[in-house]
């Protein structure tokens, strides 16, 4: 479990670099491979061990996208705005899929496990972008759209 949060932690705060200082003013510069101790090595070998992971796990399609990149977090980022898009485009996905949650009817020839589904997978997409939306009001919601010949029902559950 260590060995994963220290893979995190180079996705998400980048590439780790080893340096050396030289001059007078002292002056940071990266260190060439060769003048790398035991733990630079370990430590820079985490990032390829990281980018080998979400290499291997993606299709091909998505490694033309990331193929470019140097560290694991310029993939994380490239992956991320490739399927979630910038934080607006983000926010504007949250609003559209917020205003069809808030809108979603059961359609008169739909079955309740077709209308579910169309549900579940609006749910989903708005719990993949961040938003959350407590169990509670999903109950009532599906309670609300249901049609008349369920009032029964919904009301001994109510």
């Amino acid at each position: 479990m260590a060995k994963d949060s220290e893979l995190w932690d180079v996705i998400y705060d980048g590439i780790f670099v080893p340096t050396k200082n030289l001059g007078d003013p002292t002056v940071a510069i990266p260190k060439t491979r060769k003048e790398f101790n035991e733990t630079n090595r370990k430590v820079v070998e985490k990032n390829f061990r990281a980018k080998k992971i979400l290499v291997c796990g993606i299709v091909p399609d998505e490694y033309n996208r990331i193929s470019t990149c140097l560290s694991v977090k310029e993939i994380l980022e490239a992956l991320q705005i490739a399927h979630e898009g910038t934080t607006q485009v983000k926010q504007s996905k949250i609003d559209m899929l917020t205003t069809e949650y808030e809108l979603f009817r059961m359609k008169d020839d739909e079955s309740i496990q077709d209308m579910y589904i169309h549900f579940t997978s609006i749910i989903n997409e708005l719990y993949s972008l961040g938003k959350i939306i407590s169990r509670n009001k999903l109950v009532r919601k599906i309670l609300s759209v249901l049609p008349n010949s369920y009032e029964s029902k919904v009301n001994t559950i109510t």
